[in-house]
């Protein structure tokens, strides 16, 4: 598929792209490179391959699941206007 003259400015109007007429012949090399591209891709035969969720199939590396803070909450409540069971009380805002 390839784009010619016409439709490159439809594209550029379309994304509001001011392009000068110098610039249209290069523009249109290089969509229709980038376009040439996906069809080479497109043409290979993927069956039977399985997608991947990253090019390199890295895997995170991840941190033990431990609890390395201590619990504040009764101190932060302890200053607080207003608490009832643990939960702080605030004023109603809506009616």
């Amino acid at each position: 598929m390839a784009l010619e003259r016409s439709e490159v400015e439809k594209i550029a109007h379309l994304a509001r792209l001011g392009l000068n007429e110098s610039e249209i012949p290069h523009t249109t090399e290089t969509l229709n490179t980038i376009l040439g591209l996906i069809d080479q891709m497109q043409a290979v035969d993927t069956t039977g391959i399985e997608p991947l969720a990253h090019p390199l199939e890295a895997t995170q590396r991840l941190r033990a699941d431990l609890v390395t803070e201590e619990n504040h909450r009764d101190a932060y409540q302890a200053i607080a206007p207003a608490v009832e069971n643990g939960l702080y009380l605030v004023p109603k805002v809506i009616e």
